[in-house]
């Protein structure tokens, strides 16, 4: 799920358009009679959430070959294609288990890289595939090791930068990697608790940073004399948006995003020889987003900047023209996801909310050519329109939000409900990452349902400058859930929902704010769905990965501190846990038994604390799923039990489960009797588990 993020995106996350709220693309100029739910055509789980037909479409550097995602037998594999036939498409991996979700390719002449773990669990291996000769290679075959691909260049086509922490777990040392022998040297031996290495083209070590016990940050850079000296620091306010942002080809140029002295992370270069620092771009909404760089200077061209929606802005006018061409595709989100090494062809992405990815080549100065659509079976089935809104918290705040309205509840696609439905609270993981504008599966689903769906900026989130983030320290169970509360109550102000019915919903934090919503407000919600959500915040801190290691003091004094009497005290009274016995509403809980981020532990603690209160609950655990649910089977299986729970609670439409439990892990150890179908499902049902 894309939604399932427990930590920044400096560690691994778990998968935005431009269209106006004032003037959708889709607006009728008549009002028309509401559709009743019954009218609209509902919209199979697999199309939503089955596999895509094609993902993550790429060019390689030469031009020569077109390279996507896309089963083989049901799982996600790569395929390769000469360029100018991607008919003659073959598949070059053979994954038969939980498929490849990550790859990119290598400045070597045919050879792709992918990454793989085992069952959710997080260790990465990474794997080269020679697309000519068939040939796979394991660049980090090592057990227990969490592989980080570090350095890709055009200067040194023959090898790879990678972390590894097989020597010490808490620790990654940077290696370099010959791609045709798997041989690797190691760079430098991290023996001085490096939370990273910043490299240059050139795989020379220019950078490295360094945790403290305040929660800031130092850099530190090679002394010539084998040792490090520090150059710059980062305090703790910063640290989760002012990060290096690596070098120019030539390495003159370093950028560095930077919110010290200003609230918003700006974009910076930094002339390497002189020191001087030159602002490149700057928003005082949000932090700086994405950027495009030149393919053989790295020089960055454009960068993306994302309040209500994303948008680009052309830092060197050479590619100002090509943006205009880009975003004439339509109102929704474009993104330039490959480029060859000449830069004369471009893949590009296009998608609305309305509007799965659909894939463009782009030879620049001419008209996009359109490739492949994701999901081709959601052409013509009835999306929906995706609203922003700036919400106020009661103490004044503004919360970036997104409504999505059923067709039943919004005749004229204005954004404005003509009639209370229910309505989902979907609240995203992290906390420190942030809802966007753009396709979502989950909220077409919810919204083909019958339901409203509202997304929560909630103070903690990030993107929205340091003051936002820093807003939620120690607040979690506190000032971040009184921002849902206060979004679930604009949404009764609004006409979208009545307040009797109302679910909260989410994975990762949104799984924990779903646990606190019924314990800490029990009056609130009619029912939740936790998703690998923490339920006691001292055994969550304590069991974190030990890589996690420097980024421990940032949960510290952001959550609180489990090494300190008060920080147990105050964590503990945050723990739907310790409040479990207040629960009274209806309770689905998922969890991957291999999730190393939120432990099996923490579902079967609160499992376990309601069953001895006879307080009813339904837990659905997948065996060989780790932080969400990656397998197409499985999340289609949730997803079916899901929709049966959610009916229940507020009543909207229900695809039978029918055969989405077919190729499941799917286990329920409590309460499947209590979903009309489940049990039944379960009784026919043979468990497939692919790790």
């Amino acid at each position: 799920m894309q939604r399932l993020i427990l930590v920044s995106s400096l560690l691994l996350a778990l998968a935005a358009c431009k269209q106006s709220a004032e003037t959708p693309a889709a607006k009728t100029d008549t009002p028309q009679a509401a559709a009743t739910p019954a009218e609209v055509e509902l919209i199979p789980r697999d199309a939503l959430f089955g596999n895509p037909e094609r993902a993550g479409v790429q060019i390689s550097p030469d031009g020569k070959t077109l390279s996507w995602l896309a089963p083989v037998d049901g799982v996600m594999n790569v395929w390769v294609a000469p360029a100018d036939d991607p008919g003659k498409a073959k598949a070059v991996t053979d994954d038969k288990a939980r498929g490849i979700r990550q790859y990119f390719w290598s400045y070597r002449p045919d050879t792709l890289l992918y990454l793989r773990d085992s069952g959710g669990d997080e260790d990465f291996h990474v794997y080269s595939v020679d697309v000519a000769s068939g040939t796979k290679r394991d660049l980090s075959p090592f057990p227990k090791t969490r592989a980080e691909v570090s350095g890709v260049s055009q200067l040194h086509p023959e090898s790879i930068l990678v972390g590894m922490n097989d020597r010490d777990a808490k620790w990654h040392d940077l290696y370099r990697v010959d791609l045709a022998t798997g041989q690797r040297t190691l760079v430098e031996k991290n023996t001085n608790e490096f939370s990273g290495y910043i490299t240059d083209a050139d795989y020379k070590v220019r950078m490295a940073q360094k945790s403290r016990p305040d929660g800031g940050s130092d850099l530190l850079v090679p002394d010539g004399k084998g040792g490090w000296k520090k150059v710059d620091e980062i305090p703790f306010e910063d640290s989760l948006t002012t990060n290096p942002a690596g070098f120019t080809t030539d390495g003159k140029t370093q950028y560095f995003l930077d919110s010290r002295g200003r609230n918003t992370s700006a974009l910076f270069a930094i002339d390497v020889a002189s020191g001087k620092k030159t602002l490149v771009h700057k928003d005082s909404r949000v932090d700086i987003g994405g950027a495009l760089s030149d393919p053989k200077t790295n020089v960055i061209q454009a960068v993306a900047s994302n309040y209500l929606k994303e948008e680009w802005t052309a830092i060197d006018p050479a590619i100002g023209a090509d943006l205009k061409t880009l975003q004439a595709l339509g109102p929704g989100e474009i993104s330039v996801t490959s480029r060859t090494l000449d830069d004369k062809t471009w893949i590009v992405t296009y998608s609305a909310a309305e509007s799965p990815v659909v894939f463009y080549r782009y030879a620049r100065g001419g008209k996009p050519e359109k490739l492949f659509s994701a999901r081709p079976a959601l052409d013509g089935k009835p999306l929906v329109a995706m609203w922003p809104q700036e919400i106020k918290a009661r103490d004044g705040l503004t919360l970036v939000s997104y409504l999505t309205l059923p067709k039943s509840a919004d005749a004229n696609n204005d954004g404005k409900a003509d009639k209370p439905v229910p309505l989902v609270l979907f609240v995203h993981g992290g906390p420190w990452s942030r809802d966007t504008y753009g396709y979502s599966g989950y909220d077409q689903w919810l919204a083909n349902r019958g339901y409203a769906v509202l997304s929560v900026n909630y103070r903690g989130s990030s993107g929205f400058g340091k003051a936002f983030t820093s807003a939620g320290d120690r607040e979690w169970a506190a000032k971040m859930h009184d921002d849902l509360i206060d979004a679930a109550g604009w949404a009764v102000k609004q006409n979208v929902t009545t307040k009797d019915q109302i679910a909260i919903m989410g994975g990762s934090y949104g799984g924990y704010a779903t646990l606190v919503g019924l314990t800490f407000t029990p009056d609130v919600f009619k029912c939740g769905v936790d998703i690998v959500g923490p339920s006691n915040l001292n055994t969550l801190l304590s069991t974190i990965p030990p890589y996690w290691a420097s980024f421990f003091e940032q949960f510290a004094k952001r959550v609180g501190d489990p090494r300190t009497e008060d920080g147990k005290k105050l964590l503990a009274e945050r723990s739907p846990l310790t409040h479990a016995d207040k629960i009274t509403k209806p309770l689905l809980i998922g969890q991957g038994a291999n999730d190393p981020r939120v432990k099996q532990a923490e579902s079967d603690q609160i499992v376990q604390a309601m069953k001895a209160k006879n307080i009813p609950v339904t837990y659905v655990l997948f065996p060989d799923e780790g932080h969400g649910f990656a397998r197409p089977e499985n999340n289609k299986a949730f997803n079916a039990v899901t929709e049966g729970f959610l009916a229940q609670c507020l009543g909207g439409r229900v695809q039978p489960v029918g055969d989405d439990f077919n190729g499941s892990s799917i286990t329920v150890p409590d309460g499947a009797d209590r979903i009309p179908g489940v049990a039944e499902a379960l009784k026919t049902h043979t468990q497939a588990v692919r790790k």
